[in-house]
């Protein structure tokens, strides 16, 4: 993974934890990962393992977790 892209996921992190919504971040994680597969970019996998977790987050505040 190129250290833009690092950069670009770390930016992306920061964002989302200061969101402190799990729903906000997951459409901007989302919307990245569109960006790059639309590109003909591989997604790195700390993107999808973000991913994951927001989506987790998500499925656990709707559960009343």
């Amino acid at each position: 993974m190129s250290e833009q892209m690092q950069a670009e996921i770390a930016s992306l992190n920061a964002e989302i934890d200061q969101a402190g919504d799990p729903r906000s971040g997951m459409a901007r994680v989302q919307a990245r990962i569109k960006a790059l597969e639309q590109d003909g970019r591989e997604v790195p996998t700390d993107l999808i393992q973000i991913e994951r977790h927001l989506k987790a987050e998500c499925i656990c505040q709707s559960r009343g977790g």
